[in-house]
């Protein structure tokens, strides 16, 4: 403690504030001090306390004075700590509240929390050492030059008027990003309304359109987003409302699932769903509801659950034991496959990966050798090889 000087608490000239943390306890070694309860503030070239009560005590010490420090976990009624070890009292030291102290290190005990960022900040500050730089750089500089700068440095009220200058341009930007919002969801309703009332042209003029032009400019609408969705307002709930939904989602899921191979993790499903449909959004409860009245509606579509829990979607028409052929097609090859490799040889997720070379381990297809680097697939030399 006794490396600490008093101080007014002003920055000097190209001195910065880094962080800032209220509930901070100073310790002379492992001796409590008086300086109880204050808020350890963080610049570039030394570490302050003020005292919360009494903004007029308020000591610092430069961080050139710092050799290391090191955390103090927490205990049982004890606030976590940083122990910072000092070099020896300088021979020009100003007045401060200790004159002479036995320990060569200081403690900051954080009984608010804050000293993990506290201390990634000191360590970058410590790092940078950007008093040194400015010591080069201004070499004549002297005491009266201090005190001039003292002048225009940035004080206590300076600093928390910074924070409150910060905080309000925060919240013109969140208030900008809320009025943009709001303009995207005046403009999606007016699509959305548009939408609908080419959708009743097109019922009304049916004669006038042809059936291909219908389903083309269907599908332009379906990808921008903007179909007509079904919703409980329009269809009321429970049963009917998933009935009606799960025809809409058969028309949506046709197309890309023809271009998926036949089959769709549900989550895929959802987030493709839920694109198409623009602000009216599905609840997940809702899709699976709705995908388990496929084959009860007769429609092309059916849901799926793997033995690992896993849900998709694939068509009526999806042929398992090509997909199976396939992937042992692929296995033999490439001599083995993980599920990541597999993935991004047939350009398919993940996890339909994973479970297609489940479902060829499950009938015999394939073999694994799960080890630390990883589940592997191999062909099964048993049934190839006498």
């Amino acid at each position: 403690m006794d490396r600490f000087v008093w101080t007014n608490g002003l920055l000097e000239i190209g001195e910065t504030l880094v962080i800032q943390q209220r509930g901070v306890r100073l310790y002379d070694g492992d001796d409590k001090t008086k300086f109880d309860m204050g808020v350890a503030l963080l610049s570039t070239h030394r570490l302050i306390w003020r005292d919360q009560k009494n903004s007029e005590c308020c000591i610092a010490i430069p961080l050139s004075q710092v050799v290391f420090f090191e955390e103090q976990a927490a205990g049982i009624g004890k606030s976590a700590k940083i122990i910072v070890h000092l070099h020896p009292v300088p021979a020009n030291k100003e007045s401060g509240p200790y004159q002479t102290s036995k320990f060569p290190y200081i403690k900051l005990s954080f009984r608010e929390h804050g000293q993990i960022e506290f201390f990634r900040r000191l360590s970058e500050v410590m790092a940078m050492k950007q008093w040194e730089r400015m010591a080069v750089s201004e070499p004549g500089r002297t005491n009266s030059g201090l005190q001039a700068g003292r002048v225009r440095a940035v004080g206590i009220v300076g600093i928390e008027r910074k924070l409150e200058e910060k905080r309000k341009e925060t919240d013109k930007n969140i208030s900008e990003a809320f009025e943009d919002l709001s303009k995207l969801i005046e403009k999606a309703k007016e699509m959305v309304e548009l939408s609908k009332s080419i959708a009743n042209k097109i019922k009304d003029k049916q004669g006038d359109i042809t059936e291909d032009e219908t389903i083309r400019f269907k599908s332009y609408l379906l990808s921008m987003g903007i179909a007509n969705p079904v919703t409980r307002e329009t269809h009321g709930s429970g049963t009917q409302y998933h009935m009606q939904l799960a025809n809409q989602l058969a028309q949506i899921l046709q197309t890309p699932l023809e271009e998926h191979g036949g089959i769709m993790s549900l989550t895929e499903v959802y987030c493709l769903v839920n694109r198409a449909r623009g602000m009216e959004l599905l609840s997940p409860e809702d899709l699976v509801n709705a995908c388990k009245m496929f084959e009860a509606r007769k429609l092309p579509l059916r849901l799926r659950i793997f033995d690992s829990g896993v849900m998709v979607v694939e068509l009526q028409s999806y042929n398992e034991e090509e997909m199976i052929t396939s992937a042992l097609d692929s296995v033999s090859e490439k001599g083995s496959l993980t599920a990541e490799e597999f993935a991004k040889l047939v350009g398919i997720s993940v996890l339909l990966a994973k479970e297609r070379l489940l479902m060829a381990e499950k009938i015999g297809r394939l073999c694994r050798d799960d080890s630390v680097e990883g589940l592997r697939f191999y062909p099964n030399l048993f049934l190839t090889q006498n």
